[in-house]
């Protein structure tokens, strides 16, 4: 899957330069879009009873057009259910005239179980809830239980930020071309998207130098040239070293899963700095990774002077009863390189000063990076988060813009956000990753990798992936201590 995603806006970009470059016009990047629509019908669903393919009035229409003509000719029994009339003159009404299918109005439409139907109404570029024919054609698709086909992305769900609405299509397979939207990968239109499919229509990958994406489906193709290699002349501290602060006697266990998830992830040492009430309860788990007595902030001040660790994490199972802002913000101004990552209490200690810690952030040479889940970040970021305008992606964006540092707002469809507007969508999301911990995980797994001397925004979407992929392929079962362990396979295959 290629990286880059486009806004429906940027795709229109990416059509219009592919037409100026040549050698495909309009109507014959539309003829390859239908043809590649209905090769997947042909070759996943041959034995319906019936096909029926709904076209708007705009390109997706024209698609559906072309999909319509192609089934007709393989001889598939199909009909053809139209809202509005193309444009005179355009590349729809060119494929509409090509058809021999005759068009019946929408109103006509009744699916059945035993129905195929190719949703060519809208696609991407529909930002608004569908009405009319439009929308009792969606829930007539869903009270039949007809298997729905989505040309572009399902009707009623919105390219640029994933939002659906009560009525809109839900499908069990969408095609779309060139490069996926933000819509495919977030939420809750990734669901109704179904299985997604990108197609190559004959556009060439040169259009993205001048349309320049800053948003990205978080692939290992967007990081991988930044991932830590290891060398033969590498010595342990070399390799790197984080840090990871514990809580006391009675929460130890959040920063040990962060800690061994560095170390698994290929840094050279892990320290985990643990008040004295604490040190017993680690000092029977731990044996490779180092522990060392921290309880007040002179002793963090000389260990950062003696060590100079390339990242810290702070936050799992740390607890509030200790001071919190005054040793992240100490830390922030005092290191000179790698990342700082903020989770769990590291993010509440802030919910009524974030902007002390933004400032600080922003004037820091070490990144930021903040780890929230939706609760969190809306303590952090509570205008952000009460705004139904905005969408995950924004949001997101928009929060590493104040922070000054990267933003990872986790989910299902996890958003990594950097300041100056780079952001990426993963899309291997695990359910499995839905048990306690796994936070605790990530969080580690992103200073492991900083420490290593990866930017703070790669290194974030290389943990976000890793800890999915690892997941995904564990399974049902999986519990936060089984994460590290998972990490030597992945790291083969990465290098």
């Amino acid at each position: 899957m290629p990286p880059e995603l486009l806004t429906p806006q940027e795709m229109t970009e990416a059509d219009r330069l592919a037409i100026a470059a040549g050698p495909h016009d309009g109507h014959a990047l539309m003829r390859n879009a239908g043809a590649a629509v209905a090769m997947e019908v042909l070759r996943r669903f041959p034995d319906f009873a019936r096909t029926a393919v709904l076209c708007g009035p705009g390109n997706n229409g024209g698609d559906g057009y072309v999909v319509a003509r192609l089934l007709r000719e393989a001889g598939i029994a199909v009909r053809v259910f139209a809202q509005g009339k193309p444009r005179d003159g355009s590349d729809a009404a060119l494929a509409a005239k090509e058809c021999p299918v005759a068009a019946e109005p929408l109103e006509a439409f009744e699916p059945a179980v035993d129905t195929l139907v190719v949703d060519a109404l809208y696609g991407a570029g529909l930002a608004r809830p569908l009405d009319g024919p439009a929308q009792a054609a969606a829930l007539r698709c869903r009270d039949a239980g007809a298997t729905v086909v989505a040309i572009d992305l399902p009707s009623g769900v919105a390219g640029a930020s994933g939002s659906t609405w009560e009525r809109s299509f839900e499908a069990a397979l969408t095609v779309t071309f060139f490069r996926l939207k933000p819509g495919h990968l977030l939420e809750p239109g990734r669901s109704a998207c179904g299985e997604t499919v990108v197609a190559d229509i004959g556009i060439p990958a040169s259009v993205l130098d001048e349309i320049a994406p800053k948003t990205f489906a978080n692939v290992p193709d967007l990081w991988r040239k930044a991932f830590p290699q290891p060398a033969h002349a590498q010595h342990k501290y070399s390799r790197g070293h984080a840090a990871v602060f514990s809580g006391g006697p009675a929460s130890t266990g959040a920063a040990r899963l962060a800690a061994l998830a560095a170390a698994r992830v290929g840094v050279g040492a892990v320290t985990v700095l643990a008040p004295g009430n604490a040190l017993a309860a680690n000092a029977a788990h731990l044996t490779s990774i180092m522990l060392k007595r921290l309880d007040d902030d002179d002793e963090g001040e000389a260990f950062v002077a003696a060590h100079a660790p390339d990242a810290f994490v702070l936050g799992p199972g740390y607890g509030l009863e200790r001071p919190v802002r005054g040793r992240v913000l100490a830390l922030l101004a005092r290191m000179e390189r790698g990342a700082l990552v903020l989770d769990a209490d590291g993010i509440t200690a802030f919910r009524d000063a974030p902007e002390r810690l933004f400032d600080v952030a922003k004037e820091a040479r070490a990144a930021l990076v903040l780890t929230p889940h939706e609760g969190e970040f809306g303590r952090l970021f509570p205008d952000l988060a009460g705004e139904d305008a905005l969408s995950k992606l924004d949001s997101a964006r928009a929060a590493a813009e104040r922070a000054g540092g990267v933003v990872v707002l986790k989910g299902p469809d996890t958003v990594i956000a950097a300041p100056g507007g780079r952001a990426a969508i993963n899309c291997n999301g695990s359910p499995w990753l839905a048990t306690a911990g796994s936070g605790d995980v990530l969080a580690g797994l992103i200073a492991g990798l900083a420490a290593q001397r990866m930017p703070a925004f790669e290194a974030a979407c290389a943990a976000v992936w890793l800890h999915a992929e690892a997941a995904t392929r564990f399974g049902p079962g999986l519990i936060a201590e089984d994460l590290p362990s998972l990490m030597p396979p992945l790291l083969s295959e990465l290098l």
